[in-house]
């Protein structure tokens, strides 16, 4: 009989056994009773001596490392059916690593999540430049994105949760863009081990804004090799073919007879290689789905990632019309994570829940503009299993 996470966890603490075969600590924590506020230590310095910490969180069976750089989940670790615990997230273990080499593992996106062709679009008759950092076009935000500045956080305990807020003003002009906006990501762990993320911001001018989270996903354990045998769904009839600069067309195409349709569970690995032009020309998977239940007033479940060795499953409800899923094609052998394993091509994943890329520029894709008065607002929940 395979096991669910829960009754492993409420198992082994029954048994005792907590502190040995989970590494918790304590019953307390292995059951997952929540409670117990965020530990914050020191995580070395930035070259201008700026300090950089790092708090760990727990609940239900779930255990989160996060970093004041960047909003930076530096690792996220689970129980298999076994009970017995993998961090499933890719990242390093020091500060210096994060600042020169990071394709931002683990970290807060904006102000805007995704492409921007050519860096520019237009506002109110008014037209933007951005900052250009990939090519010709603006990727996350550009240079100086959000997840290269200092963010202030805040733990906080609440009733059975356990979390974090963070806060970072972006002021108007950086990287182009118009207004000053106040972000505010909150991380929460519950009692139910589900890690949630929601995001706020606001503006004093009229601009444009994508927040996301960057985490790259091995549910086998970080550094174990490809996820090419990871099994995927995702809820959506449709995605956003690219140019050579991975810039939407501006088309929505059906995945129906193409390698882009999960709808269905499939191993990634199925169809990855099949040749389709929009893959040659991605090196693999790094495109826009779009969800069918598009923008919802609540998060509604739209994926599910299963290892089917560890038996770990991932979930995830958002309230936001897409979902950038990328197959790790740019990892080439020449970074070290936190296990001291180098990561090649495919071995991670990203599910980034978000607004479609390059939106500014499509008149028929979901705005992302963000007005005075207004407040931007969403949530993305990440429920675990085994």
């Amino acid at each position: 009989m395979e096991l669910n996470r829960r009754t492993v966890i409420a198992g082994a603490a029954a048994a005792g056994i907590a502190a040995t075969t989970l590494g918790a600590g304590s019953a307390e924590a292995a059951t997952g009773s929540g409670g117990r506020k965020p530990v914050k230590e020191s995580f070395g310095k930035l070259a201008d001596g700026t300090k950089i910490y790092r708090w760990s969180l727990e609940n239900g069976g779930t255990r989160l490392k996060v970093l004041n750089w960047g909003g930076v989940v530096q690792t996220l670790e689970l129980p298999d059916r076994r009970g017995h615990y993998a961090n499933v997230v890719n990242g390093f273990d020091n500060i210096d690593d994060y600042v020169a080499k990071s394709p931002y593992f683990g970290a807060l996106i904006g102000r805007y999540g995704n492409r921007i062709g050519k860096g520019q679009f237009t506002l109110d008759g008014k037209s933007y430049q951005l900052s250009v950092n990939d090519g010709v076009n603006s990727l996350h935000g550009g240079t100086q994105g959000f997840d290269k500045h200092v963010w202030d956080v805040e733990p906080f305990v609440k009733g059975s949760d356990v979390g974090l807020v963070l806060h970072y003003t972006s002021v108007d002009g950086e990287m182009g863009y118009p207004g000053t906006l106040k972000s505010k990501v909150t991380y929460t762990l519950t009692r139910r081990g589900e890690w949630i993320i929601d995001y706020e911001a606001t503006t004093d001018k009229a601009t444009v804004v994508n927040l996301t989270s960057h985490v790259y996903w091995n549910l086998a354990g970080e550094g174990s090799g490809t996820i090419e045998d990871h099994e995927l769904t995702i809820a959506a009839g449709r995605y956003t073919p690219t140019d050579s600069g991975l810039i939407p067309t501006g088309e929505l195409a059906t995945v129906r007879g193409t390698p882009f349709d999960f709808r269905e569970t499939k191993t990634i690995g199925r169809d990855i290689r099949a040749g389709h032009a929009q893959q040659v020309q991605a090196k693999g998977y790094d495109h826009n789905w779009v969800l069918d239940k598009g923008v919802t007033a609540k998060p509604e479940h739209i994926a599910t990632l299963r290892d089917p060795r560890s038996g770990r499953t991932l979930k995830i409800a958002t309230d936001q019309p897409g979902l950038q899923f990328y197959s790790g094609n740019f990892l080439d052998g020449t970074l070290t994570g936190t296990g001291g394993h180098t990561y090649r091509q495919g071995d991670a994943l990203c599910l980034e829940t978000q607004h479609f890329p390059d939106s500014p520029n499509h008149a028929n894709f979901p705005s992302t503009v963000l007005r005075p008065g207004h407040v931007y607002r969403t949530r993305t929940v990440h429920s675990f299993d085994a």
